[in-house]
């Protein structure tokens, strides 16, 4: 008897331990986020824009597996509803994915699948150019003190300029103060497709600098696999750190791992995903054995 009440109460601490860690994961939060809406746009477009004159006529493929990982993070803490846009491959204005395998809209697919997202909130700029830049201006617009928006910057400024440039000109940009931009890039900061588009400092001048942003740490530590949400270091590409996801009993765990595999140059890299892993946790250390306790058992 004593035995089976020693088994039942560890079950118990253990099952209380679960739930405290994960509580304490939602309400500690980055740059002040308290259960806010959430907005995210990414790139990794893979249908090769022929009119850009740049070295990138794709996007960097660490999106195929940072927006699944992403999305996995808000369905850990049942952050479904907060996540109110989602717009991918938003290079602009490049071409839909026609002849091109469109991974990002396999992340999407399987995520909304496996989490219950809301799909209407996920957009194809390469398709749905307007309708997303429109779905965003309308999420910008309801800001207020008391109900933010976070925008995660996961690609070129140049689509929330747009967004930004329609709520000014719709007379809404009082609710640019309320917002509340969180970067961790040069790249995406500063890419411009072409020579007219607009970089974060033009969107932040735009607003009359009424738009708070934040640009965190750089989320590679390419070198040291054991910092940062890449491990695609320059002398090796070290999968090790992450086969815990290969491994794990969580059938959705093992897709993530699946989805970070898809990377075309096979780097090991979600490194966008780590503005979203600070925004819900307020860790701007974050890594891959975090992750894993962040995962703990299964996602959902």
């Amino acid at each position: 008897m004593k035995k089976i009440m020693c088994i039942v109460s560890c079950i118990f601490v253990c099952s209380a331990a679960l739930v405290n860690s994960a509580k304490a994961f939602a309400q500690e939060g980055g740059w002040g986020y308290k259960n806010n809406r959430i907005a995210v746009s990414a790139d990794g477009n893979e249908q090769p824009d022929m009119e850009y004159v740049g070295k990138y006529r794709t996007a960097d493929p660490d999106d195929w597996g940072a927006t699944p990982a992403a999305l996995a993070m808000l369905a850990k803490l049942k952050k479904q509803s907060n996540l109110v846009h989602y717009s991918y491959n938003n290079f602009m204005p490049s071409p839909p994915h026609t002849t091109i395998r469109n991974y990002m809209q396999e992340g999407i697919d399987g995520s909304i699948s496996r989490w219950g997202f809301n799909r209407d909130i996920f957009f194809d700029v390469g398709i749905h150019k307007q309708k997303a830049v429109t779905h965003l201006k309308n999420e910008i617009a309801k800001s207020t003190a008391a109900d933010p928006l976070y925008f995660i910057n996961m690609g070129p400024s140049e689509f929330l300029y747009q967004a930004v440039k329609l709520t000014v000109e719709q007379g809404q940009k009082d609710a640019l103060s309320h917002v509340y931009v969180i970067s961790h890039s040069n790249y995406n900061d500063n890419h411009l497709r072409r020579p007219e588009h607009k970089t974060i400092d033009d969107v932040l001048a735009f607003s009359n600098n009424k738009i708070n942003f934040n640009r965190i740490k750089d989320q590679n530590d390419r070198n040291n696999p054991n910092k940062g949400w890449s491990s695609a270091g320059k002398v090796s590409k070290d999968w090790s750190v992450w086969e815990w996801m290969k491994d794990h009993k969580d059938p959705d765990v093992n897709w993530l791992w699946e989805s970070m595999k898809k990377h075309k140059h096979n780097k090991p890299d979600i490194s966008d995903a780590g503005m979203v892993f600070y925004l819900l946790t307020g860790d701007a250390d974050g890594n891959p054995e975090k992750f894993k306790q962040f995962i703990g058992t299964s996602i959902q």
